[in-house]
């Protein structure tokens, strides 16, 4: 397992589900000393996209194929990853999608200092409040709410921190709300 090199595919069955993450017993794998399987899937490897419970991603005796990510020497277990295996949804976006081109989302969320919205399955961005209206706006509930649909222009698109900047006024005619 040592020998393994990161970005390597390997492919096992998925043994168990804990509540710290997945373990897979990998093809040609030795045992693991304590859990099954020698392969581990942490969390925020399994998907691009949120879910609610490991079990929403992969059961027990699935067969999986992930990229090899190192070897973790105190666990004994090579850690994997499977979202690895599918195009990152935001990197996707950011190919078909230019600075100034408007879309269509929905607020998903209201901050002090702005507002969420999705314009894209798994794609939000950030409304700051100074973009919100083209009058000065105190909080995001004087203009929009959780589940509006609205027409936002996007302003950047920061594929390395996969942020995504929106702006309701640039989407807007000039001087109108």
């Amino acid at each position: 397992m040592e020998s393994l090199h990161r970005g390597e595919f390997l492919s096992g069955t998925v043994t168990a589900i804990e509540r710290f993450g997945v373990f897979v017993a990998l093809d040609n794998g030795p045992a693991h000393p304590a859990f099954p399987g020698v392969g581990f899937i942490s969390f925020a490897e399994l998907s691009w996209h949120p879910f609610e419970a490991a079990s929403d991603v992969v059961q027990v005796g699935q067969r999986v194929s992930c990229e090899f990510l190192q070897f973790d020497t105190w666990n004994l277990e090579a850690r994997l990853s499977l979202k690895a295996m599918q195009p990152d949804p935001f990197q996707v976006f950011a190919d078909t999608t230019a600075v100034g081109q408007k879309l269509s989302g929905q607020v998903t969320k209201l901050i002090p200092f702005g507002v969420f919205v999705r314009v894209a399955d798994g794609i939000e961005g950030l409304l700051h409040l100074r973009e919100l209206a083209w009058t000065p706006v105190e909080h995001p509930s004087d203009v929009v709410q959780v589940g509006d649909q609205i027409t936002v222009g996007v302003t950047e698109i920061d594929r390395e921190r996969r942020r995504l900047a929106l702006s309701r006024r640039q989407a807007s005619s000039a001087g109108a709300s």
